[in-house]
């Protein structure tokens, strides 16, 4: 496996300041920790029981981000063979059981996986792409009744999918960052913690 160009380092929870290889990979531009520990402000810290999908892993800095932080699953999707292996070895290393890693494209396997199976749904797409126009509906096909989507672009995001509106955005640098929840939902953050956090029966 080609080195490692560097290394990001996961910011709370279980692994804290354990750190995750990221391959020199073009596209491949792993969440700041700052962007990261704001997200999980927002999403009150702590993600027991939560089910996640990190669409677009990387060096899987979100989805190991939410295990450390206590989900109970986390599905980390990743083309690249190269970045598959690694995420495997650093699953290994921290003996995150409860992560499974599959090698798939994105897009192509949110649109035939069945809905309503993830309470948070992570989208960090290559960054000059327009995959995140394209992932952005069937995530919220695959988010629970009261899940959330994560996005990260180079723009805000102006017209979110339909029924679905930005719950709390922010920007570091060139990247926008953006927490979505249905449209009829009318939570308030702490109704995001755990504690209140149901999935459908």
């Amino acid at each position: 496996m080609k080195a490692a160009a560097h290394e990001v380092r996961i910011v709370g929870g279980l692994w804290k300041r354990s750190k995750l290889p990221v391959a020199d990979k073009a596209g491949l531009r792993p969440t700041p920790d700052r962007v990261r520990e704001t997200l999980f402000n927002w999403l009150g810290q702590d993600l027991t029981g939560w089910r996640c999908l990190d669409a677009f892993a990387g060096s899987g800095a979100l989805g190991f981000e939410a295990a450390s932080r206590g989900a109970a699953e986390v599905l980390l999707l990743e083309q690249d063979a190269e970045l598959v292996r690694s995420l495997q070895a650093s699953r290994l290393r921290l003996h995150a059981e409860q992560l499974r890693i599959e090698r798939a494209d994105a897009i192509a396997w949110m649109a035939r996986a069945p809905a309503g199976g993830f309470d948070l749904v992570l989208l960090d797409p290559p960054f000059d792409s327009d995959l995140a126009a394209r992932a952005l509906p069937l995530a919220g096909r695959l988010a629970t009744g009261r899940g959330l989507i994560y996005l990260e672009s180079p723009q805000a995001l102006i017209a979110p999918p339909e029924g679905w509106r930005v719950f709390r955005q922010g920007r570091a640098g060139a990247v926008h960052f953006h927490l979505l929840q249905r449209a009829s939902g009318g939570y308030t953050p702490a109704d995001h913690g755990p504690s209140v956090h149901r999935s459908p029966e």
